[in-house]
């Protein structure tokens, strides 16, 4: 199991020196989120990736279909060449407009189907993008034409950079995407049921439906004959940071259900505090026991 704490807050200095801060307390990530009118995520993972040397930078997440393919492949390959390899991607589609209006100010929601070819098409796109070499495209709302002029360098992490994405399960479309990539990020829609909402996706995800869709979600990739390649289940929590055991005890489920990654964050801390909540939270340490 590896570690990494999301920063909830908006001030690009702070979360630079967090990330300084995670590393040195043993974390093994280091992830801020991405908003459409907000602090530029991947100027502040530049930022971290020049003032750390080990620890892993990433969004928690990006709303890939609200993205320039080519202006986001620009920008992770930027972050993973000044890291040296350190960056993820964590992808998903987007908050709808009738959930969260406020990430709507600029345009209006084309629609959770548009929204998904767009993001479909956007990660076949990017590992052709970050190779740094000329090729074509053309697809639904997406085109490419060859180029042999002013093309950017590659990454350093080849084929590319990993992508984490949301996986809704019991829904195979969504969970067929990410078996494709590089590490599930889990939602849960209940039988019969839409999609929960996040107080009560910790209270109905449970480990073990976490690990019937591990499963399947492993028995997909080998039938794609990906088996080989490496492949993280990331799941999301909170821990106090005060209790070493007790954090542990909130952690171990997951971790013995398959879980390779936790990223420890607590979305509900008021922002004139999220200052001193994440200090002492990253001081505190991973929640290892």
């Amino acid at each position: 199991m590896r570690y990494g704490f999301i920063f909830p807050g908006t001030d690009p200095e702070l979360a630079v020196e967090l990330a300084e801060l995670a590393e040195q307390h043993g974390w093994h990530g280091f992830f801020v989120w991405e908003g459409i009118w907000a602090p530029d995520p991947w100027a502040i993972l530049a930022a971290a990736a020049v003032r750390t040397s080990s620890i892993r930078l990433g969004t928690m997440l990006t709303p890939v279909p609200r993205r320039r393919p080519w202006e986001l492949a620009g920008q992770t390959m930027t972050v993973d060449r000044l890291s040296k390899g350190r960056v993820v991607l964590s992808a998903g589609l987007g908050v709808p407009e009738e959930v969260e209006a406020r990430f709507w100010i600029f345009e209006h929601d084309p629609g959770r189907r548009v929204r998904a070819e767009q993001l479909d098409e956007t990660l076949e796109l990017l590992p052709e993008l970050w190779r740094g070499e000329p090729f074509a495209y053309e697809g639904r709302h997406y085109t490419v034409r060859r180029t042999d002029e002013m093309l950017p360098p590659p990454t350093v992490q080849q084929p590319g950079v990993p992508i984490w994405a949301v996986g809704l399960w019991p829904r195979m479309k969504s969970m067929r995407r990410v078996a494709r990539l590089d590490g599930w990020l889990p939602n849960y829609a209940p039988p019969g049921e839409g999609v929960a909402g996040p107080d009560t996706q910790q209270r109905v995800f449970t480990p073990e439906i976490g690990r019937e869709a591990y499963e399947w979600l492993l028995a997909e990739r080998e039938r794609l004959g990906l088996a080989e390649r490496p492949f993280d289940w990331v799941q999301e929590g909170t821990t106090g940071g005060v209790d070493p055991a007790a954090d542990a005890a909130v952690v171990q489920p997951w971790a013995e259900a398959g879980a390779s990654w936790w990223l420890d964050t607590d979305w509900s801390v008021p922002a004139e505090q999220i200052e001193q909540y994440a200090r002492a939270r990253i001081a505190a340490g991973p929640p290892v026991g």
